[in-house]
């Protein structure tokens, strides 16, 4: 018999290589800028066409590359990052593995420029599928012009697997601020189509942060800044007061690497602690900096996992640095030296030079049980019809304070002499319990069903915006006064793809500017609610669902409103509201369930109680 194990051609092990490094257009566009910034660039362009399906240009001016080492570079696992084994636990640079470029070429067609600093002329390299078509010298500017064209030309199954252009685009958003935010020294631009979407400059941190997100920001902001011998930290955290319903704008950057680490997150939680409502969250823009030798950054190919040596000891003093932050942001007061100014352009003495001192004035003649008027005084005409008008009112208003207290009594009465069937009648209507403010206890033939008031509510909600969307009957309440609601950037992509669907469900919003939308109304069901917070979960909620369920932009939006809006739980309902909700509950499709698929109604029989006691 034959052997059966033979050794994977490079293109093949490349394209497998590629499933886990490039998964998607925004993959690529990550390694590619943290190449160009482990290249020592100053600026770097970002250009995109068709959300980077059809093109995916980074251009910068870093130290280049010689004719060696461009070829080299597409080889696997060649790099310059490190060369024993111990270099990996002193990793300062962003990519060290050597795969990137390789699991690019291998899905794609690729065009190389580069030229070092000094060089005459730079090389010129195309590659499609593993495979080096080309390669000669060509004039290009100093640094490196990297192109990606037809991203998994090679792999059509991949390539549909892909989603519509607004989301790609709002990946590689993504992952632009995730790259750009901690690196605020270098010049960042990015370009989709014929659209330049951001134009970051040189700066400080604040000023990035300002650029990205909007010059609001420079009031929201508080400074974060602690040194201890584990970790470095600094950044922003957003006031309270500034808290989004959206997640969008949680940032850990660790060695100015993007990172996830929910026990972290955890840690900014507890901070804010108190200071938030239950359905917002706080927004943070940490830098943690530590000794690579106390981490491992090799646990995941995208390198947005960490482990940490001592990660009780970073979730202390990152609770600490940020409670210390919001502390002093909520005591020390504000002065604003141009309003205040009065204070000091008071004189400094008197226009005469003579200071006085100050004296009390006594009328000893003064007697409290005077009457002002003179023990001969006649009123006049005028003064006796006001004080005849003003007795008249008061009779009236007596009168009628008379007639309600007899007719009060009549009505009184009246209800004791009611029909006695009709009081038992209305005696025998089905009473409901509410337990903890946050259950529904009512009585049914076997026994009792408990009902989730919060779930019941999103299933009735729910399958109402579903019923809208059907029968195309939104109605809109326009608002008195419209609201703006400013997003971030990828929000906002998601706020265009979504907008006749949001149009649809009664929302009557226009775009406004960068990242802006004005609300000039809303659903006629939701007057009473905020407008700016219920479009913020609307979205929250949406991107949420999408992630976990995968359903279509409708459905997804129906749940989304049906979270925003349900009762939630710790609200009081009166016995008429508990009654209204389990009729309007019982006349959904599916009443049993919530949209998200958990239970909204338990039953429990007088079987089961029977055993509990009589054991």
């Amino acid at each position: 018999m034959s052997d059966i194990i033979h050794l994977l051609p490079d293109s093949v092990a490349n394209q497998i290589a590629a499933g886990e490094v490039v998964q998607r257009p925004a993959s690529a566009v990550k390694e590619l800028m943290e190449n160009a910034l482990d290249a020592g660039s100053t600026i770097i362009k970002l250009i995109v066409k068709d959300a980077g399906k059809t093109l995916i240009q980074v251009i910068d001016n870093g130290c280049g590359m010689s004719e060696t080492d461009a070829r080299m570079s597409f080889e696997r696992h060649a790099t310059s990052k490190i060369s024993k084994a111990a270099d990996l636990f002193a990793i300062r640079t962003m990519g060290f593995r050597g795969e990137a470029l390789a699991s690019i070429a291998a899905i794609a067609q690729v065009e190389l420029k580069t030229k070092r600093i000094g060089d005459e002329i730079g090389v010129k390299i195309n590659i499609e599928g593993s495979e080096i078509k080309s390669q000669e010298a060509c004039m290009t500017a100093e640094g490196t012009s990297f192109s990606i064209k037809n991203l998994f030309y090679n792999i059509p199954a991949r390539r549909n697997f892909l989603k519509n252009d607004s989301i790609e685009l709002r990946h590689i958003i993504d992952e632009f601020q995730r790259v750009a935010i901690p690196n605020s020294h270098i010049a960042f631009s990015l370009h989709s189509n014929t659209t330049e979407i951001f134009h970051l400059e040189a700066g400080s941190l604040k000023q990035r942060l300002m650029a990205i997100f909007g010059n609001s920001y420079n009031t929201r902001l508080v400074p974060v800044e602690e040194n201890t011998g584990i970790v470095k930290i600094k950044g922003f955290v957003i006031k309270p007061e500034f808290a989004k319903k959206t997640r969008g704008e949680q940032f850990f950057f660790l060695n100015k690497r993007f990172i996830k680490n929910p026990y972290l997150h955890h840690a900014v939680q507890s901070a804010f602690e108190q200071l938030l409502p239950t359905d917002s969250y706080a927004s943070y823009f940490l830098l943690l900096d530590v000794d690579p030798k106390t981490i491992d950054i090799n646990i995941h190919p995208t390198k947005t996992e960490v482990k940490f040596e001592d990660e009780k000891a970073i979730y202390a003093f990152l609770r600490s640095a940020v409670k210390k932050s919001l502390g002093q942001f909520n005591i020390a007061p504000s002065i604003d030296f141009n309003q205040e100014a009065s204070l000091y352009n008071m004189p400094l003495k008197p226009v005469d030079g003579v200071f006085k001192q100050p004296t009390i004035k006594v009328d000893p003649n003064f007697n409290p049980f005077k009457t002002d008027s003179p023990p001969n005084y006649t009123p006049s005409d005028r003064e006796l019809s006001n004080r005849s008008n003003w007795e008249k009112m008061y009779s009236r208003h007596t009168d009628n304070q008379l007639e309600f207290e007899i007719k009060k009594e009549e009505e009184t009465q009246q209800t004791i002499n009611t029909d006695w069937d009709h009081e038992l009648h209305e005696s025998n209507k089905k009473l409901t319990y509410q337990l903890h403010n946050k259950y529904i206890l009512s009585h049914i033939k076997t026994g009792f069903m408990v009902i989730d008031q919060q779930g019941a509510h999103e299933r009735i909600l729910y399958e109402g915006v579903l019923e809208t969307f059907e029968k195309h009957k939104s109605t809109t309440q326009q608002e008195l006064f419209p609201k703006t609601i400013e997003l971030t950037t990828t929000d906002f992509a998601l706020m265009k793809e979504l907008e006749n669907e949001i149009k649809e469900i009664g929302f009557d919003i226009v775009e406004f500017g960068k990242n802006t939308y004005v609300i000039h109304g809303v659903p006629a069901d939701t007057v009473g609610y905020e407008s700016v917070a219920l479009l913020e979960g609307l979205i929250e909620n949406y991107k949420q669902n999408f992630q976990e369920l995968k359903s279509n932009k409708r459905e997804n939006l129906a749940r989304g409103m049906a979270r925003s809006m349900s009762i939630k739980s710790g609200k009081v309902l009166s016995q008429e509201e508990m009654n209204n909700l389990i009729d309007e509950l019982f006349a959904c499709k599916m009443p049993y369930s919530t949209p998200n698929g958990k239970p909204t109604i338990t039953t429990f029989s007088i079987e089961e109680l029977d055993k509990r006691f009589r054991k």
